[in-house]
């Protein structure tokens, strides 16, 4: 709104015309969303322990985490709210990349807080059937696919790291890629959170590195000094990308251990989601598996697990996902959590590092 609203404001009466300036929404976007997230993590914290919505832990999972029973759930709605709220006040809506991502953020809201609202209130942790939750998702990635291709957004191109240029055109064999995309991203973050403050570093850490490459590809100037794609409008996608750091750590002021709030699944499916969006949108999609190694690390940990249970009747981790292993190896939990963020700084830093490299 700051941005539609004052920018040709100051264009017609004279004045500053610093809200053009994507860098400046961004840093004002983080700033605000920090704020925002923990002034109404607060309050959202106490009205859910006056309503006594708490968290349902798993009787499969490890025992420590007994104790955690009736934590309040459902924080998702301060992250996502934050953003929604900080991106209509600095966002620029006439970027399609925004708008889609946007809405890939909106829908998977929606599916997480069905989800956690159906757990809270059956008191169990079934909520949303898998393949309900699988459809649901798979059409909001194809929505998102099919609009930003027909519109010329993106091409149906592969992107690779280390390398000048297009790797390949996928074609038709793109949608399907994309939808891939951003099923796993969202199911992968939704795997991860499963400690204090574990999910949402790497979150913040991917964020970061996303919006950084949103930022030099929708500059053409850059893009074409590094030999990455350029992709108009997505540069406002850092926009969006500050708002989801801002938030991010807003919310661990309050999820850090002892978590006083956990995520749930509306926060983690929708922060996937928007983070593959940002990906896609600036075709960064292989190196967002550098980017977000921690959450392909826990997914392919659970894969692993159900296939080598299946085929062997034998568990290759002492428990899925591997944040679990290392726990009931022995590791505290603040041990696990910080060394996750560590990984997570790191593949971030390097993933970064490539744009040099082609």
């Amino acid at each position: 709104m700051l941005y539609h609203f004052l920018y040709p404001l100051t264009q017609s009466i004279g004045g500053p015309t610093i809200f053009r300036y994507i860098t400046f929404r961004a840093f004002f976007a983080f700033m605000l969303a920090i704020v925002i997230s923990i002034f109404w993590g607060k309050r959202f914290i106490a009205f859910m322990k006056r309503k006594q919505f708490g968290q349902v832990i798993r009787t499969d999972g490890p025992e420590t985490h007994f104790k955690k029973a009736g934590t309040p759930t459902m924080g998702g709605v301060v992250i996502l709210g934050t953003i929604f709220s900080t991106t209509a006040i600095c966002g620029n809506f006439l970027s399609l990349p925004v708008l889609m991502t946007l809405f890939v953020a909106i829908s998977l809201f929606i599916l997480g807080y069905i989800d956690d609202y159906l757990k809270v209130l059956k008191k169990n942790t079934n909520g949303i059937s898998a393949r309900g939750k699988l459809a649901w998702q798979i059409l909001t990635a194809a929505i998102f696919a099919i609009v930003l291709i027909q519109n010329d957004v993106i091409d149906t191109a592969l992107y690779l790291p280390f390398y000048k240029g297009p790797f390949i055109d996928m074609k038709y064999l793109a949608i399907p890629f994309i939808i891939f995309v951003i099923v796993g991203s969202s199911n992968a973050v939704n795997l991860t959170d499963g400690l204090d403050g574990l999910a949402i570093g790497p979150i913040i850490t991917s964020a970061a590195s996303l919006g950084l490459l949103a930022y030099v590809g929708g500059h053409r100037e850059i893009a074409s000094y590094l030999f990455i794609p350029y992709v108009e409008n997505v540069g406002e996608l850092l926009v969006v990308a500050a708002a989801t750091i801002g938030a991010g750590v807003g919310f661990l002021w309050y999820n850090s251990y002892p978590a006083e709030v956990f995520m749930g699944d509306v926060g983690s499916l929708s922060l996937g989601g928007i983070l593959a969006s940002i990906a896609i949108a600036t075709r960064n999609e292989v190196l967002f598996v550098i980017i977000g190694g921690i959450f392909v690390v826990e997914a392919v940990s659970v894969i692993l697990q159900v296939g080598s249970y299946k085929l062997r009747q034998k568990r290759i981790f002492k428990m899925a996902p591997i944040h679990h292993h290392f726990e009931l190896k022995g590791w505290p939990e603040t041990k696990v959590i910080v060394r996750f963020w560590i990984i997570s700084i790191f593949l971030a830093i390097f993933a970064i590092a490539t744009l040099k490299l082609r």
